[in-house]
């Protein structure tokens, strides 16, 4: 997953204008965002000791609604215990109870007050999570919310050395601002109810297929715009051969239609930069930062949809005399009349995205820059060979693996997951994600995925096509579709995995690598296209059948 980071050093820049300034911008965004993830995890990892019996529950969500005098108010979000009983999962079963305070509040000890069938508000601290349940339950309560100390949640777990642990009643602890909420209210002798219940998330929501549908239609578009744009500059560059034109000798430092080519080297250094940049995300991540990137997104979506705009409305004769007139802007240098055209509309977008970011609808405004950005990305960034695909993916699968995963054993939690969520930045996270929200998950949330798990795939993909169209093979017996379709089965069981670890974030590059890369490999060395495809890569770099006439 799943995520991107820094600067144009991954890639070798030969590009001038807004074009090169563009991927100086996305060096900065391909670093952020290689995490796939699912209805957010608010639940934070705890020093989880040894189950057993008695204290072996799955951590839950649980669902806590609230009334105030009898009038509904806030929903809030609390995690059940590792010990007591099962919550029930769903809402019309689970009763309205009234709460009470705890007296002493942290009920460490008998209480003083009545709660013989109230839920009882206790604070964290001071003894263990089970002596408190138990002390609730032997005063006759019927459950015990905790207030936590911190604004996120954490497990509660039992000790090594306990041993009373058949408690009856179930245990829920709350986010320190909601527990806040309620005592504030108890404390003005309101009447406070609430429910407990945990509804289970469904299986698979409707978000995951068209996140799914997003991702692997973007790679087929921007693949098959790639493919045309290599293929024009291959007969652009036949001719010029055949002309004996001179300026044929500068299209070996230049890929086709000013694009870029990814060396190997900048393949190694994208594990090196990205880890930098990812550690100063997590070490960094605020509200200010957070902001920094959101214009940042803004500055590529822009160029990103301006860029594809201004190619669709090229295809329609109408405009074509305006995008081929060009103007010379100050500092931006000559842009056609097309390009002037769309501008404004591109960046009053993204402003406006910027600014309403927050809404329930802006997604899609996310979803938009973000797709045009990835498009524009595969069209101008290119993989020459199959060699540094193999390097690029290989340290992209390492550097997702270790982020994810392997991150936890010094920093305490998952890196990646935390920057990918925007933690401690007061924000849903950073905007270098397309997200779909969750249409039938009761704890709703958005579905994601990290432009790095599109674009780094993607430029193998893109590569594949390019291959197909310029050595003039059938989609039979080329290598895109087997490419496309192996990103497709490869990101289809990476949503199976986030279902079956309860929606936390997963690496998807750990499952998408094998299956593109595997794909690509093992099918070339079966049709003994291997090394050309491994050392060569595109063939119009060469056109070994042109010779040049000396001018007469």
């Amino acid at each position: 997953m799943t995520l991107t980071k820094t600067k144009p050093k991954l890639v070798s820049l030969n590009l001038m204008g807004f074009q090169g300034d563009m991927l100086c911008v996305v060096g900065v965004l391909l670093v952020m965002s290689v995490t796939l993830g699912s209805a957010g995890d608010i639940v934070h990892q705890d020093d989880l000791t040894p189950s057993k019996k008695g204290c072996d529950n799955k951590f839950v969500l649980v669902k806590v609604p609230t009334w105030i005098n009898g009038i509904e108010d806030s929903e809030y979000v609390g995690v059940g215990a590792r010990f007591g009983p099962t919550l029930e999962s769903k809402e019309k079963r689970a009763n309205h109870t009234k709460v009470v305070l705890a007296d002493p509040p942290d009920c460490c000890s008998k209480p003083k007050n009545n709660l013989t069938g109230e839920v009882v508000l206790v604070h964290r601290g001071n003894c263990s999570f089970t002596k408190k349940a138990n002390i609730a339950e032997e005063s006759l309560a019927i459950a015990i919310l905790i207030i936590n100390n911190r604004t996120e949640l954490f497990k509660m777990v039992c000790e090594h050395n306990e041993t009373d642990l058949d408690i009856k009643i179930p245990t829920v602890m709350l986010p320190q601002d909601a527990g806040i909420n309620l005592k504030s209210q108890l404390e003005k002798n309101s009447t406070v109810s609430v429910q407990l219940y945990s509804p289970q998330r469904p299986l698979v929501d409707i978000a995951e297929v068209f996140l799914w549908l997003m991702a692997v239609g973007t790679i087929l578009c921007a693949s098959y715009w790639s493919a045309w744009s290599a293929r024009e500059a291959a007969i652009e560059q036949d001719k010029l051969l055949k002309d004996g034109s001179d300026e044929v000798l500068n299209l070996e430092d230049v890929g086709p239609s000013g694009s870029v080519d990814i060396s190997t080297t900048a393949a190694i250094l994208f594990v090196v930069i990205a880890s930098c940049f990812l550690v100063m995300l997590y070490k960094l991540m605020s509200t200010w930062f957070i902001e920094i990137l959101v214009v940042l997104f803004c500055i590529g979506g822009v160029e990103g949809l301006q860029t594809c705009l201004v190619a669709f409305f090229s295809c329609f004769r109408r405009f074509e005399h305006a995008g081929q007139s060009f103007v010379k802007v100050p500092i931006l240098g000559a842009m056609s009349y097309l390009t002037l055209a769309i501008s404004p509309f591109c960046i009053a977008f993204a402003v406006v995205w910027g600014v309403k970011r927050q809404l329930s609808f802006a997604w899609i405004g996310q979803d938009i820059l973000g797709i045009a950005l990835i498009i524009t990305v595969l069209q101008i960034v290119r993989v020459p060979n199959l060699k540094v695909g193999t390097v690029l993916l290989g340290c992209a699968f390492l550097y997702d693996i270790f982020w994810v995963f392997v991150s936890k054993w010094w920093f305490h939690e998952s890196v990646m997951i935390v920057v990918a969520r925007g933690d401690k930045s007061g924000e849903d996270g950073i905007p270098m994600l397309l997200k779909i929200p969750r249409m039938f998950d009761p704890w709703g949330g958005y579905s994601v995925i990290g432009f790095g798990d599109i674009i780094l795939p993607g430029l193998l993909v893109a590569f594949s096509l390019r291959y197909d169209w310029l050595s003039k093979r059938s989609l039979r017996t080329g290598y895109f579709v087997w490419a496309m379709t192996a990103y497709g089965l490869g990101l289809l069981i990476t949503y199976v995995a986030l279902n079956l670890m309860d929606g936390h974030g997963q690496p998807a590059l750990l499952y998408i690598v094998p299956f593109t890369l595997g794909t690509f490999l093992t099918l070339g060395r079966k049709r003994g296209d291997l090394h050309i495809l491994w050392t060569r890569g595109e063939p119009e770099r060469h056109c070994p059948h042109i010779q040049l006439q000396p001018s007469q």
